[in-house]
């Protein structure tokens, strides 16, 4: 979708300067007592986690700030779309929108004045301010700005990366067939084969939610990130880690060679065919329970409840450092910043936006609420002995594990409302095994790499970008699904789609990101 006009950017970015006052000052009390704060909120909805108004975290958090939210709840596959709309328009947008960063068309939409340039109230937000600090990442959060010099979102904030989900094998089927823990994707094809030849009616291969998932924990072990969780944020451009340079990867050799391999697993049956179609949780549950799929790309709070649903005798899944491909062994790339929140233009135009902000700071990244989002309320979801944290026994004892029980039952550990992450803490929702798996991956050379640096559009720029990202990630979308599914051929049509997304201006569009660094 195409940014807001520029005579409407022009016009609201007029307005705005008298929204955009001068900063009151207000005490916690103030936006604490009186009547509740009322404010809309967007929230993705994953169908492997479905949202639910009477958490624990989400009554919690509304209770002890003092706030009362509506929520609007949006699957995950509409959500990007639906976020665009309402700030294209404005006039329908929510008072905050989480899980969002401020790349490609929200870039562009931020520098045309739909979005509140958030770095300008920083007296409001010294909750995060202090996060930030207490991890040292100004660094990493200055890096987010915009042409402008400004930041227009509230980032998650993460003291280190961590390995949280990669490929998920039946270690069972391993053992019983004496066969070595997959290294490449060559072992991984050989293990799906195999599996395929045992059991003809099987597809090996799962696929959660989508083709987004696979593809962001594997692609870059061809050297490319692309599609709708592109590392740039741009579905087409690729980064180039020795040479710090964005390349087309769309239309790279790396992605010709990525697109090749996931063809073959599919016209051998080894890929799931329903992957272009959204799995929702319980089915993609079922298909590893019952045995109807031996691997899957996922998180590893997620092997619990597939265990639990299981009636295969010795059904035992684990996870599996990432796996080498052409360009090395990489794990989706990952930064020491992640989704956040951001305020849409109409919210700064309200009475009490300082209230708003205000709160939603202390909401978000205070250290109370980080714990509260992590790991629940002390004394319901756990206790302290000294400065350890003890789960109640139904959540050490429950068939889900820990961290899928949290999230499941009281909302903790979400990625769309949980904002500060500390690894520390985390590890405390998971097995030894998983720490061993995070040491594993540790001493690997350079598995998680950084997120690329986002370019720093001017506004005309953002808007110029924005207007090309669109045309070229769908016909990407397009293109590859054809190229796996095998309804185009990649050797006799690849000239073809090049050409398409030459006409596109996909070069232009990497030589703009290029230029803007």
């Amino acid at each position: 979708m195409k940014g807001i006009p520029r005579s409407f950017a022009w016009l609201l970015a007029l307005t705005l300067m008298f929204s955009f006052a001068a900063p009151a000052a207000m005490a916690e009390e103030d936006f604490l007592q009186g009547e509740p704060l009322k404010i809309s909120m967007y929230y993705s909805d994953n169908a492997t986690l479905p949202f639910k108004e009477d958490w624990l975290t989400v009554k919690t958090i509304q209770e002890k700030y003092n706030v009362d939210i509506d929520f609007e709840i949006i699957p995950i596959a509409d959500y990007q779309t639906k976020v665009s709309l309402a700030l294209n328009t404005g006039t329908n947008a929510p008072d905050v929108i989480l899980y969002q960063s401020v790349k490609g068309e929200n870039a562009s939409l931020a520098l045309n004045g739909a979005i509140v340039p958030i770095s300008d109230y920083a007296d409001w937000t010294p909750n995060f301010n202090a996060r930030v600090e207490a991890f040292g990442l100004q660094e990493d959060v200055n890096l987010l700005n915009l042409g402008d010099g400004k930041r227009y979102n509230l980032p998650s904030l993460f003291d280190k990366p961590f390995y949280d989900g990669g490929l998920i094998l039946r270690q069972d089927y391993l053992e019983k067939n004496n066969i070595s823990a997959p290294k490449t994707y060559d072992d991984l094809y050989e293990i799906l084969k195999a599996y395929k030849a045992e059991n003809p009616d099987s597809y090996p291969l799962t696929v959660l939610v989508g083709p987004r998932v696979l593809y962001r924990f594997t692609m870059p072990s061809w050297g490319v990130s692309l599609h709708k969780n592109a590392s740039s944020g741009s579905s087409v451009l690729s980064w180039d880690y020795e040479n710090k340079t964005y390349f087309p990867g769309a239309i790279s050799e790396q992605y010709k060679a990525y697109v090749t391999f996931m063809a073959k697993l599919y016209a051998e049956g080894l890929l799931d065919p329903e992957m272009a179609e959204p799995i929702d949780g319980d089915k993609w549950n079922q298909k590893l329970a019952t045995g109807s799929a031996v691997a899957t790309y996922a998180y590893y709070d997620q092997i619990g409840g597939v265990t639990a649903a299981s009636e295969i005798e010795g059904f035992k899944l684990n996870m599996y450092p990432a796996l080498a491909g052409p360009a090395g062994a990489h794990h989706q790339p990952k930064s020491k910043t992640g989704s956040g929140i951001i305020f849409p233009a109409k919210t700064a135009q309200r009475a009490d936006f300082e209230r708003i902000v205000r709160t939603v700071d202390a909401m978000f990244f205070s250290e109370e609420a980080a714990k509260i989002w992590c790991i629940g309320v002390e004394g319901v979801t756990y206790t302290m002995d000294g400065d350890k944290i003890v789960y109640a026994d139904d959540i050490k004892n429950s068939a889900n594990g820990i961290y899928k029980h949290m999230q499941l039952a009281f909302g903790a550990g979400s990625d769309v409302t949980q904002m500060v992450w500390v690894n520390e803490r985390e590890m405390t929702k998971y097995d030894e095994n998983y720490s061993l798996i995070n040491q594993e991956v540790a001493a690997m050379e350079n598995v998680i790499q950084s997120i690329p640096p986002t370019p720093k559009f001017d506004d005309l720029t953002a808007e110029d970008a924005g207007s090309l990202q669109t045309p070229l990630a769908d016909a990407f979308i397009r293109w590859d699904d054809a190229f796996v599914t095998g309804a185009k051929s990649i050797e006799a049509d690849w000239d073809a789609y090049v050409t398409e997304m030459k006409n596109l201006q996909i070069e232009q569009f990497c030589q703009m990101y290029n230029d803007n660094l």
